[in-house]
């Protein structure tokens, strides 16, 4: 039977990858969730933890996570084909402009920064990629084992979420962290869902925060990024 080494500098590796320190802006969107608060949608943590959980469940895992799992072993081959279409299919279940803008100004920042490091990692030939790119092809350059990635780019997402709520209900530290310890349990379910999706069922549909997304770009204030 075939096993999996971890090693040391691999998970570090993960752990610079999935920090909220990355010079990505990730901080800089909330992915419709300001619009959702300032318009009376969700009002408190229990409304946020159920808003999160179903993003993770609804689009997380069956559009992020299995491109993850497909853009790490194509990057591993080296196939810039697979590369180029799965970030296309990335992009393209991006509901809003705004989700894009998300996906792309994240993904384009982690290719320079990629190539800031020196690192021997060729972009495919593409104006935008996806930031699900990007991270899968820095893990694989780095030897981070494919399911521990998943958890690491569910943790940056889940991060930044609740940053942004703790800002915009607002929450307190305590309460932030309480969040956290409730949605990341979660997430080991989400990623083995993910896993076994078809090619042919990646995909997702969440309207009310398609519409919270659309809506925000004409929002009176913003403390986010549309």
């Amino acid at each position: 039977m075939a096993t999996t080494t971890i090693t040391d500098l691999a998970i570090l590796r993960l752990l610079q990858l999935s920090s909220a320190a990355l010079p990505v802006g990730g901080f800089s969107f909330s992915q419709g969730l300001e619009y959702a608060i300032d318009s009376g949608w969700i009002e408190n943590q229990t409304d946020i933890e159920n808003w999160l959980l179903q993003q993770l469940n609804g689009s997380i895992s069956s559009v992020d996570i299995p491109i993850l799992d497909r853009q790490m072993t194509a990057a591993a081959n080296n196939d810039l084909k697979v590369l180029s279409y799965w970030n296309h299919y990335a992009l393209a279940c991006r509901e809003t402009s705004e989700l894009r803008l998300t996906d792309t100004a994240m993904g384009n920042a982690l290719f320079k920064l990629i190539e800031k490091l020196d690192m021997p990692i060729t972009a495919p030939a593409e104006k935008e990629c996806s930031f699900v790119t990007g991270f899968a092809m820095a893990a694989s350059y780095w030897n981070v084992d494919v399911r521990l990635a998943c958890i690491g780019f569910c943790w940056s997402w889940l991060e930044n979420q609740v940053a942004a709520a703790t800002k915009l209900v607002p929450l307190g530290q305590a309460s932030a962290q309480r969040l956290l310890g409730k949605l990341q349990v979660h997430i080991p379910a989400a990623i083995d869902q993910a896993l076994t999706i078809a090619d042919d069922d990646i995909g997702a549909s969440l309207p009310a925060i398609a519409m919270a997304s659309t809506f925000h770009e004409t929002q009176y204030s913003r403390l986010f990024r549309s």
